[in-house]
C-alpha cells in the first residue's frame, strides 16, 4: 500500500471534516472546539501558524493530523485531528501522519508538543506512546471528552 502524505488544500476541507466527524460522532458528540476547526480549517488552524497533513491512498484522501499553534507558555503546538477512514486502520497511516506532524514541529523549533484525547480510544493511546508522547496533567482542556493529555518533549 503506498500512502503519499501532502501538505492541506482547500480541495481537502469535506475530508478533513467529515474523517474527523465519523469518529467523533461514532464515540462523543461534536463540540464547541470541533466545529470551529472542521467548519474552518483555514482560519482555525492554518492562519494562526499551524499546519494540517493528509494522507492520499490513490489520491483520495483516507488519513488527516493537524498540527495546531498554541497560546500555552510551555507547548508550541497541539497534535490534533488526528483521523484515519476505518477501511485503513491497520495500515500504519496514523504512525506516518504523527511522525510527519512531529517532524514539521520539529522543523519549526518546537521544543515540546501535547495533545488530548479519551482513554476509550485505546488505539489512539497506543499510537501516540509509540510516537513518544507521555501523559501530563495540570492543564483545562476545552473539551469535555478529554480525560488524558500528553507531551512529547522536542529538541531538548
Amino acid at each position: 500500500m503506498s500512502i503519499r502524505l501532502v501538505n492541506y488544500e482547500s480541495k481537502y476541507k469535506d475530508s478533513f471534516s467529515n474523517l474527523n466527524r465519523e469518529w467523533i460522532e461514532k464515540y462523543f458528540i461534536m463540540e464547541a472546539a470541533d466545529y470551529k476547526s472542521l467548519d474552518n480549517p483555514e482560519d482555525y488552524i492554518l492562519q494562526p501558524g499551524g499546519e494540517i497533513i493528509v494522507a492520499l491512498y490513490n489520491e483520495n484522501p483516507v488519513g488527516v493530523c493537524a498540527l495546531i499553534k498554541s497560546d500555552h507558555e510551555k507547548y508550541y503546538f497541539e497534535l490534533a485531528k488526528m483521523a484515519v477512514d476505518p477501511k485503513y486502520h491497520g495500515k500504519g497511516i496514523g504512525i506516518l501522519l504523527g511522525e510527519k506532524i512531529i517532524e514539521r514541529a520539529v522543523t519549526r523549533k518546537a521544543k515540546c508538543i501535547f495533545l488530548e484525547s479519551n482513554t476509550l480510544l485505546n488505539p489512539a493511546i497506543n499510537l501516540y506512546r509509540k510516537l513518544g508522547f507521555t501523559e501530563v496533567k495540570g492543564f483545562e482542556s476545552p473539551y469535555k471528552r478529554a480525560n488524558i493529555q500528553m507531551e512529547l518533549i522536542l529538541n531538548s
